[in-house]
């Protein structure tokens, strides 16, 4: 929190019951973890099931894992092993991911204005 600010799309119309939950609940606040070298994310109080499910994201791709309610960043192209609901995009600032440190805190808030 602080660091920098990474803007990012949450598009309702990938997993609209999903982005809904999400947006409804905002601002949402967790530590930062990693799943493997390519998945910053945090855990939030979101409660939502699968819904569009994929196992394959891309670079820049913003996912909802259901069963740990964390909203998952990815840093390159990857497949997790896990199905996430894709929920969003990064529009810039990606690469301030990769100086992420583990319990670092994340802010996703919706900026008005």
């Amino acid at each position: 929190m602080g660091k920098s600010k990474i803007p990012i799309d949450l598009k309702r119309h990938l997993s609209p019951r999903t982005v809904g939950a999400i947006m409804r609940s905002l601002p949402l606040e967790g530590h930062a973890h990693f799943l493997g070298k390519n998945i910053v994310y945090f855990e939030s109080v979101v409660d939502s099931g699968t819904e569009r499910a994929k196992k394959e994201f891309k670079k820049g791709d913003v996912a909802f894992f259901s069963s740990a309610g964390s909203m998952c960043f990815f840093i390159e192209d990857t497949s997790p092993g896990k199905i996430m609901t894709p929920i969003g995009k990064i529009l810039e600032n990606i690469e301030s991911l990769k100086n992420v440190k583990s319990g670092d805190v994340f802010r996703l808030y919706e900026e008005t204005g």
